[in-house]
């Protein structure tokens, strides 16, 4: 794209103006859908994301002089939730998860203390279930001094019903690539905004934009930050090509559309699951799904036929295989 395609991180800001503007839209789009105070878009994927939310996370504890040590992490979640937090020195507690499938806000806070730093919790969850008790689960996370880091993978299936701010979140990642369009893996890089609350926003890295008059400026230096802003956690400014797809899919679709896609997902998911329960098993009872439907491998009992072969035998049949053997917490997992 003329103007993008031919630009140079290390322009003056006066010359790309326009790109900074771009930067500003798409943080207003993603403020206004989370219901969060401010963003920062320098991180590169969700995991990186995760890493710069928890990060930040931990930056405001030490400023606050905190020692906490722990961060409380469900059975369920995503792999990178335990190593983010492992890298950052901190230790991992695990929620389990109830017979349905979701945390409750009891077992959040039997495993709450004054040493936990933290939660991290996907919701919708990687089971394809709310998490209903989220917002009682913030309550009692902020009412022990942690803060509450959500995992947005799943942020598709709820764009435009439910802001993750309104819900108690602190920090959460936005994964452009799964929910705005972008392309993910072999179709191209990842981008993994952060959204902060107002509590976590001294301390959110650099850089950031800020006006200066009529125009625009980025503060790429934490020393010139207001605040005591964590730093900086890549070079330059993030992925621009992804920041100008996932702004395109948001003007093209509006804030009505883009709550259309949501609904969409959410019923597309569920027609599939009323269509093969009679033939699969589901691990948590045949309840309602959010944006994808989980299914485990007891209908294949006996059969000497596994997950795995079931996958591959699709791929002979010409079918692009669900996602297979995850969650861990799901034995012989197929998700949809």
């Amino acid at each position: 794209l003329p103007g993008f395609g031919d630009i140079h991180p290390l322009q003056p800001e006066s010359t790309v103006q326009g790109a900074l503007a771009l930067m500003e839209q798409l943080s207003s789009w993603l403020i206004e859908l989370t219901g969060m105070a401010g963003v920062a878009l320098s991180p590169k994927a969700g995991a990186h994301g995760e890493l710069c939310g928890m990060a930040t996370i931990k930056a405001a504890h030490d400023a606050a002089g905190s020692t906490r040590s722990l961060v409380l992490v469900p059975d369920s979640a995503h792999g990178t939730n335990p190593a983010t937090a492992a890298l950052l020195g901190y230790k991992v507690k695990s929620v389990p998860a109830r017979e349905d499938g979701t945390v409750s806000a009891e077992a959040v806070r039997e495993a709450l203390s004054e040493e936990v730093a933290g939660i991290m919790l996907t919701n919708p969850n990687t089971c394809g279930l709310f998490e209903r008790e989220i917002v009682e689960i913030a309550q009692a996370v902020h009412d022990a001094g942690a803060y509450f880091y959500c995992d947005g993978a799943n942020f598709n299936a709820i764009v435009g019903r439910a802001r993750p701010g309104d819900l108690g979140i602190d920090a959460m990642h936005i994964n452009l690539h799964k929910t705005f369009s972008t392309p993910h893996g072999g179709g191209g890089p990842g981008s993994g905004p952060v959204v902060f609350s107002e509590a976590l926003m001294p301390y959110v890295p650099v850089p950031y934009l800020r006006r200066n008059g009529e125009a625009l400026e980025l503060v790429e230096h934490a020393a010139e930050a207001d605040g005591a802003p964590l730093g900086r956690l890549t070079a330059f400014h993030g992925q621009m090509g992804m920041f100008v797809r996932a702004l395109a899919y948001m003007l093209s679709h509006g804030s009505d559309g883009m709550r259309q896609a949501s609904d969409d997902a959410v019923l597309n998911a569920n027609y599939i699951r009323a269509q093969l329960r009679d033939l699969f098993s589901q691990p948590f009872g045949d309840q309602y799904c959010m944006h994808e439907v989980l299914f485990d491998d007891r209908f294949l009992k006996g059969s000497g036929v596994t997950t795995l072969d079931f996958a591959k035998a699709l791929i002979d049949e010409g079918f692009h295989p669900m996602t297979i053997y995850f969650p861990l917490v799901v034995h012989g997992a197929m998700l949809i």
